[in-house]
């Protein structure tokens, strides 16, 4: 193990993380309002033990958005440094993002060697995303943390075909799943999608192996699921946090571009009268030169759809209304998706698409508006060339034989891809992946330097005079 680079990848990752905590400090409380939610949950955890945002509440209100993942990590450093210090998680998080950059290491060593896995460990610490959101309360550090972890065993598991690290993945899998629900499928995908694609992974002791990986996974997840089943009555991850808010937002990102989007968001969250919001929601759009009703029907169902679970008070009342809101968004999503089924595959293959994987802006938020167009253009260009070198290093293990290591770094990549696409796409979604992302860039950009460097250090060829076939034999 080349310590020493792997030292200077770990204090490159600190200074890159502290610097964010820095940025990002004057927005902790002014923005990224998700942060609230988990800040909340980690509090009553910390101080109660109970899994609520109502701990006073005269009945127990269980929490129906949140998974127990992140708000568990929260309350333990609230344990040890104090509730509500912001600080302290940012820091814990740096320490996750060096941890990430390890793990890189150690997944991209598993794949090819020492050399491009140190190159994988510092692309990693150089990737802003990962240490933009370690500032923040918010799960996608520590879901990036979980789930490369996963890969590092799973790897790992293929390799050495043992019953205890095939178990200990799909442990680790769905503990990523407790952070962030859409991965609940993940191990079983991986169960099936690689006995199907390796030969090797077909024989009686390895399909024994992906058996007990998806039981493990199974039983982590069963403690969550008997909570929501005791106190809601379905067997469910988290019944408000359905697909029925995301498929709304996906049915209609890409009408509009970026900011005018958010523009229309921040009209319809004022507290002004109908008249009033429609008035204004007109002139924006004559001042975009577009038509007005949709975007008028867009902010009246962000309004009133909302609204279902924003009135009640009565906490037991509004954690009800989150599973009714979410039912209505679902029936309004298919509805738009029902009117227009061609304009919505396009925008979701095309916009939705490039959003997912390439579209991260880690600039802090209060700035991204006043940023030049062109800066933010030169921020996707890069993430697209990592995607493209992300590529070229899968093809480049095939190439190589190595396609069980070309599948299992794959397949997280595919599965991310075809489970957020139908839904509202944010690039922060994919940003789970992203450390095996940038293994797979790392295999294409160091193989590609490697050819290189080895065809320079090629000698010319000489011509050797000919002789016969009994001459060359001896």
């Amino acid at each position: 193990m080349p310590r020493r680079a792997l030292l200077i990848v770990c204090l490159i990752a600190l200074a890159h993380a502290a610097l964010y905590i820095w940025y990002q400090r004057p927005d902790w409380d002014t923005s990224w309002t998700d942060q609230v939610g988990y800040q909340r949950l980690g509090e009553v955890l910390a101080t109660t033990g109970m899994f609520t945002r109502y701990p006073d509440a005269p009945i127990f209100v269980p929490e129906v958005v949140r998974t127990p993942g992140y708000p568990a990590f929260v309350a333990t450093v609230y344990l040890v440094a104090g509730v509500g210090n912001h600080l302290a998680v940012a820091v814990a998080q740096a320490v996750v993002f060096t941890s990430i950059c390890l793990l890189v290491y150690l997944l991209a060593r598993r794949a090819t060697n020492d050399r491009t896995a140190i190159v994988a460990a510092a692309a990693t610490a150089l990737f802003s995303p990962l240490p933009y959101f370690g500032a923040l309360v918010l799960t996608e550090l520590w879901t990036a943390f979980v789930l490369t972890a996963a890969l590092v065993m799973c790897l790992r598991a293929v390799h050495t075909r043992t019953l205890v690290d095939f178990a200990v993945t799909g442990v680790l899998l769905s503990a990523t799943t407790l952070v962030r629900p859409v991965f609940v499928l993940l191990p079983f995908f991986l169960a099936v999608a690689v006995p199907v694609l390796v030969r090797s992974q077909r024989t009686p002791r390895v399909l024994a192996g992906w058996g007990v990986l998806a039981v493990a996974a199974t039983l982590t997840l069963a403690p969550w699921l008997a909570y929501n089943y005791i106190n809601l009555g379905q067997i469910t991850l988290s019944p408000a946090g359905g697909i029925g808010r995301g498929l709304w937002e996906g049915s209609w990102q890409g009408r509009w571009a970026g900011r005018l989007q958010s523009e229309l968001i921040t009209l319809a969250d004022e507290d002004i009268s109908r008249d009033q919001l429609d008035a204004r929601v007109a002139a924006t759009a004559a001042a975009a030169a577009l038509p007005a009703d949709p975007m008028l029907q867009y902010v009246h169902e962000w309004r009133d759809i909302r609204a279902i679970w924003d009135t009640p008070q009565d906490p037991i009342d509004r954690a009800k209304a989150r599973v009714v809101a979410d039912q209505e968004y679902l029936k309004a999503a298919l509805t738009h998706m029902r009117a227009d089924p061609v304009g919505h595959v396009m925008r979701r293959v095309t916009r939705g698409l490039f959003v997912l994987w390439a579209a991260e802006i880690p600039i802090r938020y209060s700035d991204i508006n006043p940023t030049p167009t062109a800066a933010i253009r030169l921020i996707w260009l890069v993430q697209v060339v990592l995607l493209f070198a992300a590529i070229v290093g899968t093809l480049r293990l095939v190439r190589d034989g190595r396609w069980l290591e070309a599948v299992v770094l794959t397949l997280p990549l595919i599965y991310v891809t075809g489970v957020h696409l139908p839904l509202l796409c944010e690039a922060r979604q994919s940003l789970p992946v992203k450390p095996d992302m940038l293994v797979l860039a790392a295999i294409g950009i160091a193989r590609r330097r490697e050819m290189m460097h080895d065809g320079n250090r090629a000698l010319p060829v000489s011509i050797s005079p000919v002789t016969s076939p009994e001459t060359a034999n001896s």
